[in-house]
Protein backbone atom coordinates (compact mmCIF):
# COMPACT_ATOMS: atom_id res chain seq x y z
CA UNK A 1 0.00 0.00 0.00
CA UNK A 2 2.59 2.41 1.37
CA UNK A 3 4.42 1.52 -2.20
CA UNK A 4 1.56 2.41 -4.31
CA UNK A 5 0.61 5.69 -2.53
CA UNK A 6 4.56 6.37 -3.46
CA UNK A 7 4.46 5.69 -6.79
CA UNK A 8 1.02 8.00 -6.97
CA UNK A 9 2.74 10.73 -5.75
CA UNK A 10 5.77 10.54 -7.71
CA UNK A 11 3.55 10.62 -10.69
CA UNK A 12 1.41 13.16 -9.42
CA UNK A 13 4.75 15.46 -9.41
CA UNK A 14 5.83 14.43 -12.48
CA UNK A 15 2.09 15.67 -13.77
CA UNK A 16 2.71 19.15 -12.23
CA UNK A 17 6.38 19.26 -13.36
CA UNK A 18 5.21 18.88 -16.92
CA UNK A 19 2.26 21.54 -16.56
CA UNK A 20 4.76 23.93 -14.88
CA UNK A 21 7.29 23.98 -17.76
CA UNK A 22 4.56 24.17 -20.33
CA UNK A 23 2.79 26.89 -18.87
CA UNK A 24 6.47 28.68 -18.58
CA UNK A 25 6.68 27.79 -22.00
CA UNK A 26 3.39 29.20 -22.93
CA UNK A 27 4.32 32.51 -21.20
CA UNK A 28 8.05 32.90 -22.76
CA UNK A 29 6.12 32.23 -26.13
CA UNK A 30 3.74 34.97 -25.34
CA UNK A 31 6.25 37.75 -24.25
CA UNK A 32 8.11 37.09 -27.23
CA UNK A 33 5.24 37.56 -29.43
CA UNK A 34 4.38 40.49 -27.42
CA UNK A 35 8.01 42.08 -27.26
CA UNK A 36 8.17 45.83 -27.95
CA UNK A 37 10.43 47.39 -30.53
CA UNK A 38 11.95 49.01 -27.47
CA UNK A 39 12.94 45.71 -26.64
CA UNK A 40 15.64 44.86 -29.37
CA UNK A 41 19.02 44.58 -29.02
CA UNK A 42 21.32 47.37 -30.49
CA UNK A 43 21.65 47.26 -34.05
CA UNK A 44 19.22 44.36 -34.88
CA UNK A 45 16.33 45.46 -36.87
CA UNK A 46 12.62 44.69 -34.83
CA UNK A 47 10.90 41.59 -35.62
CA UNK A 48 9.43 41.81 -38.90
CA UNK A 49 10.66 45.02 -40.19
CA UNK A 50 13.41 43.51 -42.76
CA UNK A 51 10.20 41.64 -44.52
CA UNK A 52 8.17 44.45 -44.33
CA UNK A 53 11.25 47.02 -46.15
CA UNK A 54 11.80 44.04 -48.91
CA UNK A 55 8.17 44.23 -50.55
CA UNK A 56 8.25 48.20 -50.40
CA UNK A 57 8.29 49.59 -53.79
CA UNK A 58 9.98 53.07 -52.55
CA UNK A 59 13.36 53.73 -51.18
CA UNK A 60 13.69 52.35 -47.41
CA UNK A 61 16.55 53.11 -45.30
CA UNK A 62 17.00 52.25 -41.42
CA UNK A 63 20.14 54.10 -40.10
CA UNK A 64 21.50 52.76 -36.66
CA UNK A 65 22.18 55.55 -33.56
CA UNK A 66 25.47 56.27 -35.64
CA UNK A 67 24.03 56.90 -38.81
CA UNK A 68 25.43 53.53 -40.22
CA UNK A 69 23.08 52.14 -42.49
CA UNK A 70 21.85 48.80 -41.05
CA UNK A 71 19.28 47.30 -43.81
CA UNK A 72 18.79 49.84 -47.61
CA UNK A 73 16.32 48.61 -50.10
CA UNK A 74 17.35 48.05 -53.74
CA UNK A 75 15.51 50.76 -54.82
CA UNK A 76 17.66 53.12 -52.41
CA UNK A 77 20.56 51.64 -53.79
CA UNK A 78 20.25 51.94 -57.28
CA UNK A 79 19.32 55.61 -56.75
CA UNK A 80 22.23 56.14 -55.32
CA UNK A 81 20.76 57.23 -51.24
CA UNK A 82 22.68 54.26 -49.71
CA UNK A 83 26.50 53.19 -50.71
CA UNK A 84 28.07 50.73 -48.26
CA UNK A 85 26.99 51.50 -45.14
CA UNK A 86 26.70 54.96 -45.70
CA UNK A 87 23.19 57.25 -46.60
CA UNK A 88 24.72 59.78 -49.37
CA UNK A 89 21.88 61.89 -49.37
CA UNK A 90 23.32 65.39 -46.71
CA UNK A 91 19.70 66.25 -46.53
CA UNK A 92 18.17 62.86 -45.34
CA UNK A 93 21.29 62.65 -42.34
CA UNK A 94 20.17 65.92 -41.34
CA UNK A 95 16.69 65.26 -40.87
CA UNK A 96 17.57 61.59 -39.51
CA UNK A 97 19.36 63.29 -36.77
CA UNK A 98 16.70 65.73 -36.08
CA UNK A 99 14.05 62.48 -36.03
CA UNK A 100 16.92 61.00 -33.70
CA UNK A 101 16.59 63.56 -31.55
CA UNK A 102 12.97 64.87 -30.60
CA UNK A 103 11.72 62.01 -31.90
CA UNK A 104 9.12 63.75 -34.17
CA UNK A 105 7.96 62.64 -37.35
CA UNK A 106 9.43 64.71 -40.20
CA UNK A 107 8.18 64.67 -44.52
CA UNK A 108 9.96 66.69 -46.54
CA UNK A 109 10.93 67.30 -50.32
CA UNK A 110 14.63 66.53 -51.87
CA UNK A 111 16.50 66.77 -54.51
CA UNK A 112 19.38 64.21 -55.83
CA UNK A 113 21.59 64.20 -58.71
CA UNK A 114 20.20 61.68 -60.89
CA UNK A 115 21.39 58.48 -61.02
CA UNK A 116 18.92 57.44 -63.91
CA UNK A 117 20.92 57.38 -67.70
CA UNK A 118 19.72 60.89 -69.40
CA UNK A 119 18.18 61.87 -65.93
CA UNK A 120 20.11 65.02 -64.60
CA UNK A 121 18.39 65.08 -61.03
CA UNK A 122 15.39 63.16 -58.87
CA UNK A 123 13.15 64.60 -57.15
CA UNK A 124 11.82 62.59 -53.41
CA UNK A 125 9.07 63.12 -51.00
CA UNK A 126 10.79 61.73 -48.15
CA UNK A 127 9.33 60.11 -44.33
CA UNK A 128 11.38 60.37 -41.74
CA UNK A 129 10.41 58.38 -38.70
CA UNK A 130 12.08 56.98 -35.42
CA UNK A 131 12.23 53.05 -35.10
CA UNK A 132 12.61 51.98 -31.46
CA UNK A 133 14.46 53.11 -28.24
CA UNK A 134 18.28 52.64 -29.87
CA UNK A 135 18.56 55.56 -31.81
CA UNK A 136 17.30 53.86 -35.38
CA UNK A 137 16.04 56.03 -37.90
CA UNK A 138 13.97 54.58 -40.82
CA UNK A 139 13.76 56.71 -44.18
CA UNK A 140 11.42 56.48 -46.58
CA UNK A 141 11.59 57.92 -50.09
CA UNK A 142 9.18 57.79 -53.06
CA UNK A 143 10.66 59.05 -56.09
CA UNK A 144 8.58 62.08 -57.75
CA UNK A 145 10.35 62.86 -60.99
CA UNK A 146 7.58 61.67 -63.64
CA UNK A 147 5.19 63.00 -61.45
CA UNK A 148 6.51 65.89 -61.15
CA UNK A 149 7.29 65.58 -65.12
CA UNK A 150 3.19 64.96 -65.89
CA UNK A 151 2.77 68.03 -64.09
CA UNK A 152 4.86 70.29 -65.56
CA UNK A 153 3.29 69.03 -69.19
CA UNK A 154 -0.02 70.09 -67.95
CA UNK A 155 0.48 73.24 -66.43
CA UNK A 156 2.43 73.67 -70.39
CA UNK A 157 -0.71 72.42 -71.89
CA UNK A 158 -3.03 74.56 -69.83
CA UNK A 159 -0.92 77.87 -70.49
CA UNK A 160 -0.43 76.74 -74.43
CA UNK A 161 -3.55 75.79 -74.97
CA UNK A 162 -4.66 79.72 -73.43
CA UNK A 163 -2.55 81.22 -75.41
CA UNK A 164 -3.46 79.96 -78.71
CA UNK A 165 -7.27 80.37 -78.27
CA UNK A 166 -6.74 84.08 -76.91
CA UNK A 167 -5.07 84.75 -80.17
CA UNK A 168 -7.90 84.17 -82.76
CA UNK A 169 -10.70 85.30 -79.96
CA UNK A 170 -8.75 88.51 -79.41
CA UNK A 171 -8.16 89.12 -83.14
CA UNK A 172 -12.03 88.40 -83.89
CA UNK A 173 -12.75 90.72 -81.65
CA UNK A 174 -10.65 93.39 -82.85
CA UNK A 175 -11.90 93.02 -86.20
CA UNK A 176 -15.62 92.95 -84.88
CA UNK A 177 -14.88 96.52 -83.48
CA UNK A 178 -13.30 97.88 -86.88
CA UNK A 179 -16.39 96.21 -89.18
CA UNK A 180 -18.40 98.20 -86.29
CA UNK A 181 -16.38 101.15 -86.84
CA UNK A 182 -16.02 101.27 -90.84
CA UNK A 183 -19.66 100.15 -91.60
CA UNK A 184 -19.94 103.22 -94.52
CA UNK A 185 -16.94 101.46 -96.39
CA UNK A 186 -18.47 98.09 -97.83
CA UNK A 187 -14.75 97.23 -99.37
CA UNK A 188 -13.28 97.30 -95.53
CA UNK A 189 -16.28 95.60 -94.08
CA UNK A 190 -15.34 92.70 -96.98
CA UNK A 191 -11.55 93.11 -96.23
CA UNK A 192 -12.23 92.29 -92.55
CA UNK A 193 -15.09 89.76 -93.00
CA UNK A 194 -12.58 87.64 -94.64
CA UNK A 195 -9.82 88.37 -91.71
CA UNK A 196 -12.26 86.82 -89.91
CA UNK A 197 -13.64 84.09 -91.90
CA UNK A 198 -9.66 83.12 -91.32
CA UNK A 199 -9.27 83.83 -87.76
CA UNK A 200 -12.79 82.03 -87.18
CA UNK A 201 -11.73 78.85 -89.01
CA UNK A 202 -8.36 78.99 -87.35
CA UNK A 203 -10.24 78.89 -84.19
CA UNK A 204 -12.19 76.35 -85.63
CA UNK A 205 -9.03 73.89 -86.40
CA UNK A 206 -8.14 74.26 -83.13
CA UNK A 207 -10.86 73.02 -81.58
CA UNK A 208 -11.08 70.10 -83.42
CA UNK A 209 -7.54 69.30 -83.32
CA UNK A 210 -7.93 69.58 -79.14
CA UNK A 211 -11.12 66.99 -79.54
CA UNK A 212 -8.73 64.78 -81.75
CA UNK A 213 -6.15 64.76 -79.24
CA UNK A 214 -7.93 64.43 -75.94
CA UNK A 215 -9.75 61.47 -77.43
CA UNK A 216 -6.53 59.52 -78.44
CA UNK A 217 -3.81 59.92 -76.04
CA UNK A 218 -5.55 58.23 -73.03
CA UNK A 219 -3.99 55.23 -74.50
CA UNK A 220 -7.47 53.72 -74.32
CA UNK A 221 -8.32 51.03 -77.22
CA UNK A 222 -9.68 52.28 -80.43
CA UNK A 223 -13.46 51.22 -79.63
CA UNK A 224 -14.73 49.96 -83.29
CA UNK A 225 -11.28 48.51 -84.92
CA UNK A 226 -11.31 46.43 -88.44
CA UNK A 227 -9.40 46.21 -91.56
CA UNK A 228 -8.11 50.11 -92.89
CA UNK A 229 -7.01 49.22 -96.86
CA UNK A 230 -4.22 51.87 -96.75
CA UNK A 231 -5.00 52.47 -100.81
CA UNK A 232 -8.18 54.06 -99.09
CA UNK A 233 -6.99 55.97 -96.47
CA UNK A 234 -3.73 57.28 -98.55
CA UNK A 235 -6.40 58.84 -101.70
CA UNK A 236 -8.74 60.06 -98.92
CA UNK A 237 -5.80 62.14 -97.53
CA UNK A 238 -4.42 63.48 -100.31
CA UNK A 239 -8.51 64.27 -101.58
CA UNK A 240 -8.92 66.56 -98.26
CA UNK A 241 -5.25 68.40 -98.99
CA UNK A 242 -5.48 68.96 -102.50
CA UNK A 243 -7.15 72.46 -102.05
CA UNK A 244 -4.44 73.88 -100.04
CA UNK A 245 -1.66 71.73 -102.03
CA UNK A 246 -3.39 73.57 -105.48
CA UNK A 247 -2.94 76.79 -103.86
CA UNK A 248 0.74 76.67 -103.79
CA UNK A 249 0.67 74.87 -106.74
CA UNK A 250 2.50 71.67 -105.25
CA UNK A 251 1.65 68.09 -106.54
CA UNK A 252 0.32 65.57 -104.55
CA UNK A 253 1.83 62.03 -105.98
CA UNK A 254 0.68 58.60 -104.22
CA UNK A 255 2.89 55.46 -104.81
CA UNK A 256 3.93 52.57 -103.50
CA UNK A 257 2.27 49.04 -103.13
CA UNK A 258 -1.30 48.15 -103.07
CA UNK A 259 -3.87 46.05 -101.21
CA UNK A 260 -1.96 46.58 -97.61
CA UNK A 261 -4.40 46.66 -94.86
CA UNK A 262 -3.98 47.41 -90.95
CA UNK A 263 -6.40 46.38 -88.06
CA UNK A 264 -7.56 49.67 -86.74
CA UNK A 265 -9.57 52.74 -87.44
CA UNK A 266 -9.54 54.32 -90.32
CA UNK A 267 -10.97 57.88 -90.00
CA UNK A 268 -8.33 57.95 -87.17
CA UNK A 269 -5.49 56.85 -90.21
CA UNK A 270 -6.33 59.47 -92.40
CA UNK A 271 -6.66 62.31 -89.63
CA UNK A 272 -2.81 61.35 -89.42
CA UNK A 273 -2.19 60.98 -92.96
CA UNK A 274 -3.95 64.60 -93.52
CA UNK A 275 -1.84 66.10 -91.11
CA UNK A 276 1.38 64.51 -92.28
CA UNK A 277 0.53 65.80 -96.05
CA UNK A 278 -0.76 69.20 -94.45
CA UNK A 279 2.27 69.71 -92.67
CA UNK A 280 4.29 68.75 -95.50
CA UNK A 281 2.39 71.35 -97.70
CA UNK A 282 2.62 74.20 -95.39
CA UNK A 283 6.47 73.91 -95.62
CA UNK A 284 7.44 73.47 -98.90
CA UNK A 285 7.92 75.84 -101.63
CA UNK A 286 5.75 76.55 -104.70
CA UNK A 287 6.18 74.20 -107.80
CA UNK A 288 7.15 71.37 -105.81
CA UNK A 289 5.39 67.81 -104.92
CA UNK A 290 4.70 65.75 -102.28
CA UNK A 291 4.50 62.16 -102.13
CA UNK A 292 2.95 59.54 -99.84
CA UNK A 293 4.28 55.94 -100.45
CA UNK A 294 3.34 52.53 -98.71
CA UNK A 295 5.05 49.42 -98.34
CA UNK A 296 5.49 46.55 -97.08
CA UNK A 297 8.06 45.48 -94.39
CA UNK A 298 9.20 42.30 -93.17
CA UNK A 299 9.75 39.28 -94.82
CA UNK A 300 5.66 38.08 -93.85
CA UNK A 301 4.39 41.60 -94.06
CA UNK A 302 4.69 42.12 -90.33
CA UNK A 303 4.17 45.79 -90.60
CA UNK A 304 3.34 48.25 -93.41
CA UNK A 305 5.07 51.48 -93.39
CA UNK A 306 3.28 55.01 -95.03
CA UNK A 307 6.16 57.95 -96.11
CA UNK A 308 5.27 61.32 -96.57
CA UNK A 309 8.29 63.38 -98.44
CA UNK A 310 8.31 66.50 -99.34
CA UNK A 311 10.88 69.54 -100.80
CA UNK A 312 10.56 71.79 -98.27
CA UNK A 313 13.23 73.39 -95.65
CA UNK A 314 13.42 70.74 -93.78
CA UNK A 315 13.89 70.55 -89.79
CA UNK A 316 17.39 71.18 -87.85
CA UNK A 317 18.31 68.04 -86.59
CA UNK A 318 18.03 70.03 -82.67
CA UNK A 319 14.64 70.38 -82.77
CA UNK A 320 13.81 66.91 -84.86
CA UNK A 321 13.66 64.92 -80.92
CA UNK A 322 10.65 67.87 -80.46
CA UNK A 323 9.07 68.01 -83.04
CA UNK A 324 5.80 65.64 -81.81
CA UNK A 325 5.39 68.04 -78.95
CA UNK A 326 2.17 69.31 -78.30
CA UNK A 327 2.32 73.09 -79.58
CA UNK A 328 6.05 72.57 -80.47
CA UNK A 329 7.02 74.94 -83.20
CA UNK A 330 10.68 74.96 -84.78
CA UNK A 331 9.68 78.47 -85.98
CA UNK A 332 6.99 80.24 -84.37
CA UNK A 333 6.06 82.71 -87.02
CA UNK A 334 6.18 80.53 -89.84
CA UNK A 335 3.80 78.11 -88.19
CA UNK A 336 1.51 80.82 -87.27
CA UNK A 337 1.75 82.46 -90.71
CA UNK A 338 0.81 78.76 -91.81
CA UNK A 339 -2.22 78.70 -89.36
CA UNK A 340 -1.48 75.62 -87.64
CA UNK A 341 -1.98 74.58 -84.16
CA UNK A 342 0.61 72.79 -83.30
CA UNK A 343 -0.94 69.93 -82.32
CA UNK A 344 -1.13 67.78 -86.09
CA UNK A 345 2.34 65.90 -85.24
CA UNK A 346 1.24 65.26 -81.67
CA UNK A 347 -1.68 63.87 -83.28
CA UNK A 348 0.24 61.74 -85.80
CA UNK A 349 2.52 60.38 -82.76
CA UNK A 350 -0.83 59.22 -80.83
CA UNK A 351 -2.40 57.41 -83.44
CA UNK A 352 0.10 55.61 -84.48
CA UNK A 353 0.50 54.77 -80.95
CA UNK A 354 -3.21 53.79 -80.46
CA UNK A 355 -2.31 51.58 -83.48
CA UNK A 356 0.63 49.43 -81.70
CA UNK A 357 3.00 51.35 -83.91
CA UNK A 358 5.43 54.55 -84.00
CA UNK A 359 6.24 57.37 -86.70
CA UNK A 360 10.17 58.25 -87.25
CA UNK A 361 11.36 61.51 -89.52
CA UNK A 362 14.17 62.09 -91.54
CA UNK A 363 14.90 65.18 -92.69
CA UNK A 364 17.90 67.56 -93.82
CA UNK A 365 18.18 71.32 -93.54
CA UNK A 366 17.03 72.63 -97.05
CA UNK A 367 16.40 69.01 -99.02
CA UNK A 368 13.17 68.25 -97.36
CA UNK A 369 11.77 65.25 -94.79
CA UNK A 370 9.92 62.40 -94.52
CA UNK A 371 7.65 61.11 -91.92
CA UNK A 372 7.00 57.39 -91.55
CA UNK A 373 4.23 55.94 -90.17
CA UNK A 374 4.88 52.16 -89.01
CA UNK A 375 1.84 49.90 -88.16
CA UNK A 376 1.06 46.42 -87.76
CA UNK A 377 0.31 44.87 -91.04
CA UNK A 378 -3.22 42.58 -91.61
CA UNK A 379 -4.08 40.41 -94.03
CA UNK A 380 -3.46 41.43 -97.64
CA UNK A 381 -0.23 41.16 -99.88
CA UNK A 382 1.86 43.88 -101.37
CA UNK A 383 1.30 43.82 -105.26
CA UNK A 384 3.23 46.47 -107.45
CA UNK A 385 1.32 48.75 -108.70
CA UNK A 386 1.86 49.26 -112.82
CA UNK A 387 3.54 52.56 -113.51
CA UNK A 388 3.77 53.55 -110.11
CA UNK A 389 6.94 52.65 -107.76
CA UNK A 390 7.80 53.53 -104.18
CA UNK A 391 9.95 56.94 -104.80
CA UNK A 392 13.34 56.23 -102.53
CA UNK A 393 13.78 58.65 -99.89
CA UNK A 394 17.04 60.40 -101.48
CA UNK A 395 15.23 60.73 -104.83
CA UNK A 396 12.24 62.36 -103.31
CA UNK A 397 14.00 64.81 -101.58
Amino acid sequence: MSELMASLAALAGFVVGALAVMVVRQNMAQRRMMTPVDDVEPGALPHGVASVLAVLPSSAVVLDKEDRVLRASSAARAFGLVRGDHLMAAELLALARQVRRDGEIRESEIEVAGHKFGQESTNFAVRVAPLGSYGQVLVLAEDQTEHRRVEAVRRDFVANVSHELKTPVGALSLLAETIQDAADDPEAVTRFAGRMQHEAARLTYLVQDLITLSRIQGAEPIPTPGPVPIDEAVHEAIDRCNTTAAAKDITLVAGGAEGLQIWGDDELLVTALRNLIDNAVAYSPEHTRVVVSARAAGAHIESVEISVSDQGIGIPESAQERIFERFFRVDAARSRATGGTGLGLAIVKHVAAAHNGAVTVWSKEGSGSTFTLRLPAFGGMAVAVPGSTTIPQEAAQ
